[in-house]
């Protein structure tokens, strides 16, 4: 646990390079983990679930989130707008139009600090 404030500058965090054009940098300390994310349109990040809560916020561009276990519930998350996706919700996104949001999770996920979150790798 630091005790002192931490200046991060995301151009010096590493980039991650998923599967289509999806990339993303994040930043993680004991208790929370935030995560810029950029989608080209038609991108998708496909069905999982996590532990973590999680906000995700549109600053520019159009997600489409297919929600629950028959992924029959759709919510369009827009530019401006913040969703708040439960711990343990099966869900998956498609980028509708470019895309960049930031994705805040408490607590950090496990599988990116770990590499194991193949769902959005391959």
């Amino acid at each position: 646990m630091t005790e002192r404030p931490v200046l991060i500058r995301w151009d010096e965090t590493p980039l991650d390079r998923m599967r289509g054009s999806i990339t993303r940098r994040f930043i993680t300390s004991e208790k929370i983990m935030l995560a810029q994310v950029r989608f080209a349109r038609g991108d998708e990040a496909p069905a999982h679930r996590h532990l973590a809560e999680q906000f995700v916020y549109v600053l520019d561009g159009a997600l489409r989130f297919l929600l629950g276990e028959e992924q029959n519930e759709q919510i369009i998350v827009r530019a401006g707008e913040v969703l708040l996706v439960p711990s343990n919700l099966l869900h998956s996104a498609l980028a509708l139009e470019a895309t960049f949001e930031l994705d805040i999770f408490c607590p950090p996920r496990a599988d990116w600090l770990d590499g194991s979150d193949d769902y959005l790798r391959k």
